[in-house]
């Protein structure tokens, strides 16, 4: 029977939408945008499991949870990725590369990637615990998350032989991410909203931009027949007399 360890007092230790399993579990499951599939993912065996949607926030909120529980190995993302921010792909980011002295997380692609409240020892802690993350992003299917979950069980390694690292965030436990710092991250709705705003918007600048070219494009179709025909008109004078 693989190793285990008692987690941190009061765990889960930062509040959010998630729902708790068993806390000796290996697993661990961010939905991401998708909601509903945490219960289903506890059945099947996970620690910990619950929507993220911000790719700072939101991911502080989630590797304060995990690395206060050793007994939490793998990582599994799935549910539909979150438009704007790109939390999955965040979350990948910074398993694999870490963050840079700014806070940045290298390499993510969502609009603020930063860590304000996690500091380097702390990201390096949950790149060391988590020996695997599964890419399950913008999957709902029920029945191949449960698959993942038990793959994950059935190869676990035990805990992490440390003692469960402990992250003070502002909030705490009755902070919401909603309330949390400066940035105010949006729902995944208004997300989509805003995506497909500045889809129209680049639309409208592209089209504006071929409107000029179109016009430019006549205007040089005119200047040049004007052109023409006034050399022509002097080269027949000029052959005339």
């Amino acid at each position: 029977m693989a190793n285990k360890k008692e987690p941190a007092p009061g765990w889960p230790i930062v509040s959010g939408e998630y729902v708790v399993g068993n806390p000796e579990s290996c697993v661990g499951v961010v939905t991401l945008g998708s909601h509903g599939l945490e219960q289903a993912c506890i059945d099947a065996g996970a620690a910990i499991a619950g929507p993220c949607h911000t790719e700072n926030l939101g991911i502080e909120k989630v590797v304060a949870n995990y690395i206060s529980n050793p007994n939490i190995r793998f990582m599994i993302l799935c549910g539909s990725e979150v438009q704007g921010h790109i939390t999955g792909q965040c979350f990948k980011a910074l398993w694999e590369n870490g963050i840079d002295d700014s806070g940045q997380i290298i390499g993510a692609k969502g609009a603020i990637p930063f860590l304000e409240n996690v500091s380097k020892d702390a990201v390096e802690r949950f790149q060391r615990q988590i020996v695997e993350v599964i890419d399950l992003i913008d999957c709902e299917d029920v029945g191949k998350i449960t698959q993942a979950i038990k793959e994950c069980l059935s190869k676990d390694p035990g805990a992490i032989d440390e003692d469960p690292f402990i992250i003070e965030l502002e909030g705490g436990k009755g902070g919401g991410e909603e309330e949390e710092g400066v940035i105010k991250p949006i729902t995944p709705e208004m997300a989509i909203i805003e995506s497909r705003i500045r889809l129209i918007g680049n639309e409208m600048c592209y089209n504006g931009l071929l409107a000029k070219w179109q016009a430019g494009y006549y205007n040089g179709k005119i200047q040049g027949i004007a052109t023409g025909l006034f050399i022509m008109l002097l080269i027949m004078g000029i052959l005339m007399f």
